[in-house]
């Protein structure tokens, strides 16, 4: 009986599926093997460098590469974040410049013959915070079946500063992005990715960076497709704006304000301004806007973009349905009627009648800011960027529309409804690290149908696939909601014929 007992264990035992190879834990990069983390259905790698830490000479410089190392380096955990002081979101703050570190999410069963795609992604925070380690890329990894790198890059001072002592000075920060472009190109295959399918994409700032990206020559075939979230890339400059802050600044502009942050710490030079600490130079006024004018945007990328000399690459644009709550509930605390009928004055002059007559201030003026910043600082010029964007290239607009989504951070009590937020569509892609309330289950099956169409556009340059309701290009915009996934008439929503005619 015991030998029966057996015989038929063994049997059973055989006749069980054999698992897939275990996928694994080390990989080896162009400057040396790193060890990640192996789960059920994917791996991490974490804190890899992808240039050498800024530091000392290197400070406000380009990125240099990276020393090659022996043995195996530990991947298991996040690098340094890039300094910065704490914010709205609760993030920790930093002090350290070793910080151009990036993270790659690969999902289990990747093959070099048959490589997934690649997305990398650009981190927002208004160039002044954040990490590639605040967004677990898990879930878009694994269900959309592609491979997400999270990237560090220098930000404020560090990142976006210029001085007349430096010639290549306003935009360091995308220098590293580009930098990290290049390690993807020369490592994605051994984690299972395509170097030759890269997709860029970002979030606010993020965005910002990828429109960057669009417009710099040395970026040339570093990535594919693109995806901007929240910042388009284009505006017009026909009206006056609330905000009213320029997407781009002239090298003579950040030449300007590190002089006078070199004053203001008594430095005569930039080789004084690099013995500087962290600390103190985090205290000063950053300037967090690219400059253009150096080597890695030779041209204003207005003027770029305007004459259509971008790379030609497929895109994938949206905002969300309320991006201006945020901003004017940070901006426009406790606003009064009057306050409210002052300012539309002071910045609309002779045309402030007709849009109080548009946006009358109501009993939440804040509010109605918010909702005015909405329609003409984003989805205005979303919709124009587009219209530019699409005599070139294939572009696949929508807007998130969930106005029950978490919000960034907690938002005063009755000053302003967050409704779908600036950034609000963030947790439906990744799991963020800061603090915010929970998907509910139709939340996260949103979330799920547009992992399915970011990891689309991934692929192919084109969001549809089987089981996704229809997207056409622009100028068709998909509307991205609970309720309903299809067009979405961002000019009436937006009140865009009102804002075009005055």
């Amino acid at each position: 009986m015991r030998i029966l007992t057996t015989i038929v264990t063994v049997v059973a035992l055989l006749a069980l599926p054999v698992p897939a190879a275990a996928a694994p834990a080390t990989v080896r990069t162009d400057t040396g093997r790193i060890a990640g983390t192996v789960r059920g259905d994917h791996r991490i790698f974490q804190g890899i460098p992808y240039a050498a830490a800024p530091v000392g000479e290197l400070r406000w410089r380009s990125p240099q590469p990276v020393e090659p190392w022996t043995g195996i380096r530990d991947a298991t955990q996040p690098g340094g974040r890039c300094a910065q002081t704490a914010d709205s979101w609760g993030l920790p703050a930093s002090d350290s410049e070793d910080c151009l570190y990036l993270n790659v999410t690969a999902p289990r069963g990747v093959s070099p013959r048959r490589p997934k795609p690649v997305l990398v992604w650009l981190h927002g925070g208004s160039l002044m915070k954040g990490a590639g380690s605040d967004y677990d890329a898990t879930r878009l990894a694994t269900r959309g079946d592609v491979v997400v790198v999270t990237v560090n890059y220098r930000l404020g001072i560090f990142g976006f500063f210029g001085h007349p002592g430096l010639s290549n000075g306003g935009a360091f920060g995308v220098e590293d992005q580009q930098a990290a472009l290049r390690w993807v190109r020369r490592n994605a295959s051994a984690f299972g990715g395509d170097p030759g399918n890269v997709t860029l994409a970002g979030e606010s700032a993020g965005s910002h960076s990828v429109c960057a990206q669009l417009a710099s020559p040395a970026a040339a075939g570093l990535f594919h497709r693109a995806i901007t979230q929240s910042s388009p890339c284009w505006s017009p400059d026909d009206l006056p704006k609330l905000m009213n802050v320029p997407l781009w600044l002239p090298a003579s502009a950040h030449q300007g304000h590190g002089q006078f942050i070199a004053d203001q710490v008594s430095c005569p030079d930039v080789s004084c301004l690099r013995g500087r600490p962290v600390s103190e130079l985090l205290a000063q006024p950053a300037l967090p806007l690219p400059g253009y004018g150096n080597a890695v945007l030779p041209e204003d990328p207005a003027k770029v973009f305007a004459e259509g000399r971008f790379h030609r690459v497929p895109i994938l644009s949206g905002i969300t349905r309320d991006e201006g709550t945020m901003f004017a509930a940070l901006l426009y605390p406790k606003l009064t009627v009057a306050q409210y009928v002052d300012g539309v004055t002071q910045i609309f002059g002779d045309r402030a009648p007709a849009v109080l007559a548009a946006y009358p201030p109501g009993d939440r003026p804040t509010q109605r800011a918010a909702a005015m910043m909405s329609d003409l600082e984003w989805a205005r010029p979303a919709r124009d960027t587009d219209n530019l964007l699409a005599r070139h290239v294939p572009v696949y607009s929508y807007e998130f529309l969930d106005r029950t989504a978490p919000p960034l951070f907690p938002y005063p009590d009755d000053e302003v409804r967050p409704l779908a937020s600036h950034g609000s569509e963030l947790p439906f892609l990744f799991d963020p690290s800061w603090e915010s309330a929970p998907l509910t289950d139709r939340q996260r099956g949103l979330g799920d149908l547009m992992i399915g169409y970011w990891a689309r556009f991934a692929a192919t340059g084109n969001p549809n696939g089987h089981g996704l309701p229809a997207w056409r290009h622009h100028p068709y915009v998909q509307g991205l909601d609970l309720d309903r996934v299809g067009r979405f008439d961002r000019a009436a929503a937006h009140q865009l014929t009102f804002w075009d005619g005055i």
